[in-house]
């Protein structure tokens, strides 16, 4: 059985070397610290930005994804510890000593996936609750370790991509939240494509009390202008937001920067929208964009409607409304752009909305996360484009549980 003071300790000394540590510092801190409470030959592996392979973090700085071990996440056991957000022994490996046993275990922060962590443990320690809650804590340590350094690591940004970036795309990548959240009732998942050349498209939420703000904004064409309209239309929406504007007003107040900006040559279609965790009350302004989906009890399509009051600094003049709807308990809200139902095959059918939709029903039937079911139909939106975008396609997928805090994380 692990020790619990062994535990503390770890945790203790990760948490404490790791407020001045580097992220080249890291794989030897938490290596070192996790045999120290028995968990010995501690890998960490970060996912990359499509969610397709795990690169080993190596320590190496600008080289960190060269030379070390990668996994794809389909097809391996790393891959499904990932897909499943759970705890595997490995069958087929022993430690460095044979009398240890090899586990993979998700590294996450809340339910966002940041990779998976290897550590051999000796065989005599079992299955129990104590080996399991040693792997949860180094796991979540770990994460945020990681967390603490990549918001100013290169050497992070380096890993987690498989080929070079677009500016447009950086524009976008450091513009946005992270693609995952819980709490307060609710699961947020996003998910953005091709992430490499992304140019107009963008997503943004945040938590305020029990209010969950929303939006999703598409700015006309695909390039660095595109990117630097999402910019200033998603800045502008936070600065409104942040003054306790309503979403009517946050609009305008988006249309006039945008105007002020660029005249009328550069718009955006958006929807934004404020959900009360409290109560499920959805209240929600459309600007142009495609109309919300609603998945209800895993089978049930609806789309939402509210009257459009044209594109962010189009300078139509039309008049903007407050629409409202009530979600159930279980409901995922569905916010997305064109890209993905547009995405055209060899043969130029699309992917279509039907399929769209019956995607996420059937996922959520499958009872896989919400983030794996983003994962998911990403990957089969390239698939059906033969891996090559013409548009950015973006989605924004939350679940609200109505109180059932304890079904937020897997």
């Amino acid at each position: 059985m692990t020790d619990e003071a062994q535990m503390g300790r770890m945790l203790a000394a990760m948490m404490q070397i790791g407020h001045t540590a580097t992220l080249e510092e890291l794989p030897e801190l938490i290596a070192s610290q996790a045999a120290a409470a028995g968990a010995h030959d501690a890998t960490v592996y970060v996912v990359d930005l499509q969610d397709t392979v795990l690169r080993e973090l190596t320590g190496r700085g600008l080289d960190a994804g060269e030379g070390g071990e990668r996994f794809p996440v389909d097809g391996t056991l790393p891959g499904r510890a990932y897909q499943r957000v759970e705890l595997y022994p490995d069958p087929g490996a022993t430690g460095g000593e044979g009398s240890r046993q090899r586990w993979w275990l998700p590294v996450t922060d809340g339910v966002e996936r940041l990779g998976v962590l290897r550590a051999d443990l000796d065989a005599t320690a079992g299955d129990g609750p104590g080996t399991r809650a040693l792997l949860r804590a180094l796991a979540s340590m770990t994460a945020l370790l990681l967390l603490s350094k990549r918001s100013f690591s290169d050497s992070y940004a380096r890993l987690v991509r498989t080929r070079p970036m677009n500016v447009a795309a950086e524009l976008q990548w450091n513009l946005m939240p992270p693609p995952a959240y819980a709490g307060h009732s609710v699961t947020v998942g996003a998910a953005l494509e091709p992430a490499y050349t992304v140019g107009g498209d963008a997503y943004d939420y945040a938590v305020t009390g029990t209010t969950l703000h929303l939006g999703i904004f598409d700015a006309m064409g695909h390039d660095t202008a595109a990117g630097l309209t999402a910019n200033v239309a998603v800045a502008a929406c936070r600065n409104a937001r942040r003054q306790g504007a309503s979403l009517a007003r946050t609009s305008e107040v988006i249309e006039e920067t945008l105007v002020d900006h660029f005249g009328t040559s550069r718009y955006t279609t958006a929807i934004i929208a404020d959900l009360d965790l409290a109560t499920g009350r959805l209240t929600w302004v459309n600007r142009g964009h495609h109309l919300p989906i609603v998945v209800r009890g895993g089978r049930w399509v609806s789309h939402l409607t509210c009257p459009p009051g044209g594109p962010l600094g189009a300078g139509l003049g039309l008049p903007v409304t407050e629409c409202h709807d009530q979600l159930e308990p279980g409901d995922r809200l569905l916010l997305y752009t064109d890209g993905i139902p547009e995405a055209r095959d060899a043969r130029g059918r699309p992917f279509g909305m039907d399929q769209f939709t019956d995607f996420i029903v059937r996922h959520h039937s499958a009872r896989l996360t919400l983030h794996e079911t983003l994962r998911r139909l990403m990957h089969a939106v390239l698939r059906h484009h033969s891996g090559r975008l013409d548009d950015d396609a973006t989605v924004l997928l939350t679940e609200w549980r109505g109180g059932h805090q304890s079904d937020l994380t897997p």
